[in-house]
């Protein structure tokens, strides 16, 4: 299936989560006092959200970009603030349809290349009903 977009969803601007940063990075060995080492909190809004009015989540359907790290089920914070370039991973919108792709403009054409071999570029032309909604800025991915 292709990767495409499930559900979109707009930021609550009005909560704030901020939660404990730690000074010391985590060690996937011998487990340390965590305590002794809170540098401050760390808001995920503030820290994931540059735009809050142009910023918005979408889930994924699909495996087409799991070469990128995009999962089914992953939820990307995607800003409309920021402008995109060759080589980004952007939500567009083909026909009446959703979906994340990496942007890719060579020798004068525009791609929408996915990240799975199972799948082809698509070449964006003028006769398609074609539409750039914002920049992938982070994935999240539930483990």
């Amino acid at each position: 299936m292709d990767s495409i977009v499930e559900a979109v969803y707009w930021p609550d601007r009005s909560t704030k989560w901020a939660r404990p940063l730690f000074l010391v990075s985590v060690s996937a060995g011998f487990p340390s006092p965590a305590e002794d080492y809170i540098e401050g909190r760390l808001d995920l809004n503030r820290h994931l959200i540059k735009h809050p009015v142009a910023t918005f989540y979408v889930r994924v359907a699909g495996d087409s970009m799991i070469d990128a790290g995009i999962h089914a089920g992953s939820l990307l914070v995607v800003d409309r603030a920021v402008a995109v370039d060759d080589s980004d991973i952007i939500i567009a919108r083909v026909y009446d349809e959703l979906c994340v792709k990496r942007l890719r403009i060579m020798d004068g054409k525009v791609w929408l290349m996915p990240e799975n071999a199972a799948y082809e570029p698509i070449e964006v032309t003028e006769e398609m009903d074609f539409e750039v909604w914002g920049r992938v800025m982070h994935v999240i991915l539930s483990v």
